[in-house]
């Protein structure tokens, strides 16, 4: 069997809103997306996913769609989508959309005709309970966003579930009408030329809210081969599902290509390393390389030759890897190089959130008024009332908000970095007369260029993408070290993750080794000796 095309990809997510604005309405849009493509084809990346661009009326900036099949019209038209497609497929990118089906707008005409009448043809496309004898929601289960996962609705005496934002209704996946109507609207964007999907919170469709289960419910993989005989059999394309909840175990059930299911999945075991383990992210704590080191080596040696890792540090819902994984100081341009040198090295499909190839960075608005993620208001109001400090909570915000990720991309130091002639959606990080695409691009210290050169070595060394992977060096409390190793071929990967000088005595098989240099953040490493000594922050790539 020959691998598939997405082994060799490296993904690149664009956050529409917060890209590029072409018209000055201060919102991102498609047409500034096609007027960027050449500097993406430049840093060589093979696939856009963009975050949704369907017809919403935004209360989650998009992931809740009121219409599948149209385009939200502060980013464009359809016709501007097409051009997107065609364009960027003139630089051979592929377009990748995320499909938002695990609930919907509450202004979707399904919803609205849904609640209108327990008789309506839609009632059973949406999930409705009788409240308990004293009025209450059906059971305790939470939202996402905070507060109950049920709301009443006077109309019918009953309530809905939405897991996310009361105006995100759960669709009902155990109505076979609502799967069809999804599969047919699948099947006309893969119609129209797009490459795939990024399945947003996909392991909830499978839900039981009788018996409180949200995320791997029963009928999930059922689901899952369903939607690929209906849609994904026959075509060549890439799918990646975002599962918090996935083992590798779990994994393997969406990824391994006897299953017919997904292409990948979106797992963020190391991403919640950084969350309290009884009070998630909004009481961050920083994380554990050891802790770190052994949760990388277990995806990469469980899913080997039975899934497929996607490789993220970043994405629209996540801080700025520069900020919690590497110093965002004074050494943001070589942590941002070393974490990029980790994360390309490993087996798995890159992708790379906007941004991240300049090193942007978090933000530290000062007051609440400031950020516009509904998550973060949400939690805001509820962790006040529950105790909260305001310094702590701020805190957490300036750690984990998603409007950390949401920020402008950077593009210049004119006025609102070059992103819009208008007022932005979102205030800029303040930093971006220093951290801007145009003064890294004029640096020899390029943080562009370093991901450049990691995705042309993807694409010249298979070794890169399917060889084998051995973590070393497994109780050192600084460094992240591994081999990749194909037939008689080894490569070495050495990231310090700290800002203090590392020692360590190398593995007998590796001393006085000499070899290739591939990339470095600093140092042209040409051997290894017994005792390895990294600057802060060091990393390299070598082939033995």
């Amino acid at each position: 069997m020959t691998n598939p095309w997405w082994h060799n990809a490296v993904v690149y997510q664009i956050y529409p809103r917060s890209f590029m604005d072409s018209n000055g309405d201060g919102i991102g849009d498609l047409p500034g997306i096609i007027d960027k493509l050449d500097y993406l084809a430049e840093l060589g990346i093979d696939v856009i996913w963009l975050s949704p661009v369907c017809t919403s009326p935004m209360d989650d900036n998009g992931y809740d769609i009121s219409d599948y099949e149209d385009i939200a019209p502060e980013f464009g038209t359809l016709d501007d989508m097409d051009r997107l497609i065609a364009e960027a497929k003139q630089r051979g990118i592929k377009i990748l959309l995320d499909l938002v089906v695990n609930h919907s707008s509450d202004e979707h005409p399904w919803f609205e005709s849904a609640r209108q009448s327990k008789d309506s043809p839609y009632r059973d496309f949406y999930i409705w309970r009788k409240p308990n004898a004293d009025g209450s929601p059906p059971n305790d289960m939470g939202s996402v966003f905070g507060g109950s996962a049920w709301e009443f609705d006077e109309t019918t005496g009953e309530y809905y579930l939405h897991l996310f934002s009361k105006k995100q209704p759960d669709l009902n996946w155990q109505n076979p009408k609502v799967r069809q109507a999804v599969y047919d609207m699948m099947n006309r964007w893969l119609d129209r030329g797009i490459a795939g999907f990024r399945m947003d919170v996909i392991d909830l469709i499978g839900k039981d809210p009788d018996n409180k289960i949200t995320a791997n419910g029963p009928d999930l993989h059922p689901f899952l081969q369903e939607m690929h005989r209906e849609t994904l059999a026959g075509r060549d394309v890439l799918t990646v599902g975002e599962t918090w909840g996935a083992t590798p175990e779990i994994a393997k059930l969406y990824s391994h290509p006897d299953r017919h299911e997904l292409s990948m999945v979106f797992q963020f075991e190391h991403i919640q390393l950084t969350h309290d383990p009884v009070e998630g992210k909004w009481r961050p704590r920083p994380f554990d390389l050891i802790e770190l080191k052994q949760v990388f080596a277990k995806w990469q040696n469980e899913l080997a030759g039975e899934g497929w890792n996607s490789l993220f540090w970043n994405n629209h819902d996540l801080a700025r890897s520069v900020s919690i994984y590497g110093d965002d100081g004074e050494y943001r341009v070589k942590s941002a190089k070393m974490l990029a040198t980790a994360l390309h090295g490993m087996q798995g499909t890159p992708y790379i959130y906007q941004g991240e190839e300049i090193g942007m960075t978090n933000v530290h608005f000062d007051s609440i008024d400031d950020y516009d993620d509904i998550e973060t208001h949400n939690l805001y109001r509820e962790k006040r009332d529950a105790g909260y400090t305001e310094a702590d909570l701020m805190s957490a915000i300036h750690t984990h908000s998603r409007d950390n990720a949401r920020t402008p991309m950077q593009w210049d130091d004119t006025e609102n970095a070059g992103f819009t002639q208008g007022q932005p959606w979102l205030k800029l990080n303040p930093n971006y007369p220093e951290i801007n695409v145009a003064a890294d691009r004029v640096s020899e210290d390029s943080i562009f260029e370093h991901y450049k050169q990691l995705i042309d070595l993807r694409k010249t060394h298979d070794i890169l993408v399917h060889g084998d992977f051995e973590l070393i060096l497994n109780d050192h409390p600084q460094v992240f070290a591994y081999l990749r190793r194909q037939g008689d071929e080894t490569v070495a990967v050495f990231n310090n993750f700290s800002a203090q000088e590392a020692r360590t005595e190398l593995p007998e098989t590796l001393q006085d080794q000499s070899g290739e240099c591939w990339i470095h953040n600093g140092t042209e490493r040409m051997e290894l000796s017994r005792n390895l000594v990294l600057a802060p922050y060091e990393s390299f790539m070598m082939r033995l």
